[in-house]
């Protein structure tokens, strides 16, 4: 949908969109009203006030959520899928213990935050996040303290790379705008996030997880394991009573009459924490798992990028047939199936896999339709026309350019929520400016980083990730505030700082 000619001035819509957000927080927090309901409610009063004719309402709330929940929903079920199928055959224990034995245990947060850089160069942050969402929970529950610790780090580190560096659409669709090269925007994209996230995630994360409590959630993989795979109900009496002999007795002999017992059997395993198999896979085979989502999506982001800079001609059928192996909710698939037959199938039937997996899809629900709500929110911001009218306001701002591309995109992010959107538009807006300056190719890369930066602090509620990030880690939106979108402010400050130091010096 293209977004309507904006009913009232910029300071109206301002005032109109501080005060749905004030509403949210307001249901949510004081109120108590469940998000997802807040969160449609809030959405469809917004799209009321702002002037949306009454018969296009219902386009304009589907339009958000429906782009959100599309691609959240696939990449959300495949990647519990892999992670239960990760944690109950000890996969998730084997990678934890193998980083930790590399860096040490005092060096956990930073061996989860350079895993997640390294695997976040090409996986857009969603699906890095949901792929490595196993291993944070394992080192967390093996180590202790606050999930901040080491949910942070990890999560800081996708954010980062995908902010901040080619492959990813975000800078690459700026680079494109400005006239900036590609190759030189990721030679300096990778070291400004990497020390981005050092000082601004990382060193961050400490500070946070010393003075705020956030337990292991349950809402993602069950109930809390410990090393030997038992849950907390399982551990006064050993792991050797009944039920467990049941559970083993029930799908021992499900060949032979029928898959009932199976069934009930294999659900019990899962709700009583038995770990699949013997022994643990090995850490090459977890590795190489992990490594095929991760080889898959940077066929479709290396090869984009390609095209857009001109290296391959659009509509080659090898590239295609790449990018389509490559687009993130068929890798996770390809991922998820190939789990099931290296993990799953070679330590019990394919029905008690089948039953595990399932297991997995019922508690994602929730993260499901409120991340989708998210997006409904922001996309009813999008259309309203405030990124227009923010634009036509701040074109002419008489500042210098590095620092108006960081006011700008600051300004469209908290405003509509989107980073790519605030990406996009801002490049747009500067594109001009920026080639009647007659910049070069480093100062061009420079004003990406500026812009990228912008589009990702305050993250807040109108923002899909927010609540992906919430539901995930077991925050509720008071505690995501003071942590999440604190971390995202403090790591965009820093690329800004980063880049403005350079600008400086350039």
């Amino acid at each position: 949908m293209e977004a309507i000619d904006p009913a009232y001035g910029t300071a109206v819509l301002l005032l109109i969109a501080a005060g749905a957000v004030a509403l949210l927080l307001f249901l949510i927090i004081k109120v108590k009203l469940h998000a997802f309901v807040s969160l449609v409610l809030v959405s469809a009063v917004t799209a009321l006030v702002v002037g949306f004719p009454l018969a296009d309402i219902p386009d304009v709330l589907m339009f958000g959520f429906a782009d959100t929940i599309g691609s959240v929903a696939l990449l959300v079920a495949f990647g519990v899928m892999l992670g239960r199928l990760l944690e109950i055959t000890g996969g998730a224990q084997v990678l934890a213990d193998t980083l930790i034995g590399r860096f040490g245990e005092r060096r956990a947060p930073l061996a989860l935050g350079v895993a997640a850089l390294i695997f976040g160069f090409p996986i857009f942050f969603d699906a890095g996040l949901v792929v490595f969402l196993p291993i944070i929970l394992t080192v967390a529950r093996r180590f202790g303290g606050s999930l901040l610790l080491y949910a942070l780090p990890a999560a800081g580190a996708f954010a980062a790379m995908h902010a901040i560096v080619p492959p990813h659409p975000g800078p690459v669709a700026a680079a494109e705008v400005l006239g900036a090269d590609i190759g030189l925007t990721l030679l300096v994209g990778i070291p400004v996030a990497v020390v981005a996230w050092y000082v601004g995630v990382l060193l961050v994360s400490r500070f946070l997880g010393a003075r705020i409590q956030v337990s292991l959630p349950d809402v993602v993989f069950g109930e809390v394991r410990d090393d030997r795979g038992r849950a907390a109900g399982d551990r006064e009496g050993g792991g050797d009573g009944g039920d467990g002999d049941r559970a083993e007795g029930g799908t021992g002999d499900g060949d032979g009459d029928g898959g009932a017992n199976e069934r009930s059997g294999a659900a019990r395993a899962i709700e009583t924490g038995e770990r699949l198999g013997e022994r643990p896979p090995a850490f090459g085979t977890v590795l190489g798992l992990l490594l095929v989502p991760l080889v898959l999506i940077s066929f479709d982001t290396v090869l984009s990028t390609l095209v857009t800079a001109g290296a391959i001609d659009e509509g080659e059928d090898w590239a295609e047939f790449l990018s389509l192996l490559g687009f993130t909710p068929v890798a996770l698939l390809i991922t998820v199936v190939v789990a099931i037959l290296v993990l799953g199938r070679p330590r019990t039937s394919m029905g008690r896999v089948s039953d595990i997996v399932d297991g997995a899809l019922g508690p994602i629900c929730s993260i499901i339709l409120i991340t989708g709500a998210g997006g409904m929110f922001g996309g009813v911001l999008e259309l309203s026309g405030i990124g227009t009218a923010l634009s036509d306001s701040l074109s002419g701002l008489g500042m210098s350019l590095i620092v108006q591309a960081f006011v700008i995109a600051t300004l469209l992010r908290v405003a509509q929520g989107s980073a790519t959107v605030a990406l996009t538009t801002a490049s747009g807006l500067l594109a001009g400016s920026a080639a009647e300056a007659g910049l070069g190719d480093f100062q061009l890369t420079l004003l990406v980083m500026a812009i990228a930066a912008g589009a990702t602090v305050l993250s807040h509620v109108n923002d899909s990730g927010f609540w992906l990030v919430s539901r995930f880690f077991g925050m509720d939106v008071k505690t995501t505030l003071k942590t999440w979108t604190v971390m995202e402010t403090t790591l965009g400050l820093s690329v800004f700082l980063i880049a403005l130091g350079l600008w400086v010096v350039a």
